[in-house]
């Protein structure tokens, strides 16, 4: 893992090596105070001595402190900055990563999860950088104390030192728990987390449907398996400390008393002894900070992990080698050969389905729900990769071009309009950013938007709520209009874009869908039959296959699905009766 995380930090390396540099600069000052001590008792204090060594004493400690204060603010700017710079590497690697991950991905991962991991584990990964290099400075530290110990007296060195093997002992039977504990409350917390996002994403259908009560004992149960889960973890991670200051009252406890039978004795001066003491309680200091820096570390590692699982979501999508860009010189048309197709390989949604569309021509997808339509047309877009066969768009397999000019070839206009926050032009050209403010405009005018545009208070310089809140849903349908137009793509996709619009703003979309569709490629899913009958070609499916095609004349001829809803008088393919669907899907096996 921290392999995986050295990748960041190596673009920094020589703010790293400085850090470093200011730590050792740092543990080296603290390493000679106490041996300043020592020289200042038994060579400045005694009867006799010199009166210029206390004086010099002094100017070597002012020197030390001065040292000591430039390496730590040193190291403190060095290290905060590298860190931040870091972490914002990793976050926008990250969502540059998001930006391009496969949607089953998406499709399947909760957006509370991955915002938690955005945000909560990458600022865990703020303190362990930041502390990391203090880890070096009292791993050095402890490394010197010793070597100081052991070359003041090498026996009192070793009475200290038996308190080691006590303590790695309890580390090693801490560690494998801890690890646990941090990677299982990181996880709860990110259940929390997930379970919060949705319900605030939902919260007109939660009051909608009275759920607010039990949501909200659901989320209580989640957050109090987080809390209990932190609380473990919080229990692991302190419990050490205690541990740690009992050994360094035993260790002080054994310095003075053989210490004191030293100095009594003669064989080892006070000086000696007082620079022991200093020691000893500054070498249980870095064993504290590693202990707390262990648990930040283990924390650390828990969100590396959850980090580096996002990173390492393949992107299942992605350009061939070889690929060529769709120009200009390539027309609209769009095929399917022998289609088969599913989110799951086990259950496929599209099951060897063909069909044609020219340039030019405008052809409707039909069928119930669950049919296949919009499965259709994430594959003509290549959000996902057909299991069988191929999808054709301007007469080239959608898998030899690249995805940018593919984007650039095909608008799409969905049922749920998606604004994003800022202003009404911006969403406009949010997918063209090259086009004109002149262009916008004829665009909105085109679709019949530009009046009720002109009427808000700044115009097309109006800010948009989320997700264009301040706008009805007609409104905001007829902007995603706006925005499929400016992009002048070749093909137009409709996806039951007029599904949820009332009858005036839908004549008013019919009237703009003219001058959208004109010199286009128009492919346009509806459920609703009075929106399609005027199509070039309708196409019609049925349980993933399909089962008719022809224009309105000649599929009312043959007496089929399709007729049979006319003649019954049913407004939409999710009126089909029970008996017709099981006809028919017998028919089409």
């Amino acid at each position: 893992m921290i392999r995986r995380i050295w990748r960041f930090v190596a673009p920094y390396r020589p703010q790293v090596v400085i850090a470093v540099l200011a730590a050792l600069t740092f543990t080296l000052s603290q390493l000679s105070i106490p041996l300043l001590i020592q020289y200042a008792i038994d060579n400045g204090m005694t009867p006799g001595a010199d009166a210029g060594t206390l004086w010099r004493i002094m100017a070597l400690f002012v020197v030390a402190i001065l040292v000591n204060f430039s390496a730590s603010l040193v190291q403190e700017k060095v290290t905060a900055r590298t860190a931040e710079n870091v972490l914002f590497d990793i976050r926008w690697r990250m969502f540059e990563h998001l930006q391009r991950v496969s949607l089953s991905f998406m499709d399947k991962t909760e957006v509370g999860r991955l915002m938690s991991r955005l945000q909560g584990d990458v600022n865990s990964m703020q303190e362990f950088f930041e502390t990391s290099v203090q880890s070096v400075g009292d791993i050095a530290l402890l490394g010197g104390i010793v070597v100081a110990m052991l070359w003041l007296d090498w026996q009192l060195a070793a009475m200290v030192l038996l308190v080691l093997p006590v303590l790695f002992g309890v580390r090693v039977l801490w560690l494998a728990r801890a690890r646990a504990a941090f990677m299982a409350a990181h996880e709860a917390n990110s259940v929390a987390n997930g379970a919060l996002a949705e319900a605030i994403h939902g919260v007109r259908a939660v009051q909608a449907l009275d759920r607010a009560g039990l949501n909200a004992d659901l989320y209580g149960k989640l957050v109090g398996n987080a809390y209990q889960a932190q609380l473990r973890a919080s229990r692991l991670a302190q419990i050490m400390i205690p541990i740690v200051d009992g050994l360094t009252g035993i260790a002080m406890a054994v310095v003075v008393i053989a210490g004191g039978l030293m100095v009594a004795s003669g064989r080892v001066e006070v000086g000696v002894m007082v620079a022991f003491l200093f020691y000893i309680q500054r070498f249980f200091d870095p064993i504290r900070s590693l202990t707390m820096q262990y648990s930040v570390m283990q924390r650390a590692m828990a969100s590396g992990h959850r980090l580096t699982e996002v990173l390492d979501v393949s992107v299942d999508v992605t350009d061939a080698p070889d690929a060529v860009a769709l120009g200009a010189a390539d027309d609209g048309s769009v095929e399917f050969r022998n289609v088969t197709f599913g989110y799951d390989p086990q259950n496929p949604v599209l099951k060897n389905v063909s069909f044609k569309v020219k340039s030019g021509e405008r052809v409707a997808l039909v069928g119930p729900t669950g049919s296949g339509k919009s499965s259709s047309i994430s594959l003509i877009h290549r959000f996902y990769d057909v299991m069988d066969g191929a999808v054709l768009v301007g007469g080239r397999n959608v898998r030899t071009v690249t995805q940018d000019s593919l984007g650039r070839h095909i608008a799409m206009v969905l049922q749920e309009p998606y604004l994003f926050t800022g202003t009404i032009l911006e969403n406009i050209r949010y997918s063209s950013h090259w086009a004109s403010d002149a262009d916008v405009t004829e665009a909105a005018r085109a679709v019949g938007a530009h009046d009720f545009i002109e009427a808000m208070p700044q115009g097309y310089q109006t800010v948009l709520d989320e997700r264009g809140g301040n706008l009805s849903l007609g409104q905001r349908q007829l902007l995603s209009f706006a925005r499929a137009l400016v992009v002048d793509a070749k093909i137009l996709v409709l996806d039951e874009a007029t599904a949820n619009i009332d009858s005036y703003t839908e004549m008013q979309i019919q009237k703009g869908l003219q001058t959208l569709l004109e010199g286009r490629t128009g492919i346009v899913i509806a459920h609703r039959l009075a929106t399609i009958r005027n199509a070039d070609r309708i196409v019609v499916l049925q349980h993933g296959v399909k089962i008719e095609e022809g224009d309105h004349e000649a599929l009312m001829a043959d007496k089929g699905l399709y007729s049979r809803l006319f003649e019954l008088n049913y407004a939409s393919f999710d009126d089909l009766p029970a008996d017709l669907t099981l006809k028919d899907r017998a028919t089409a096996t």
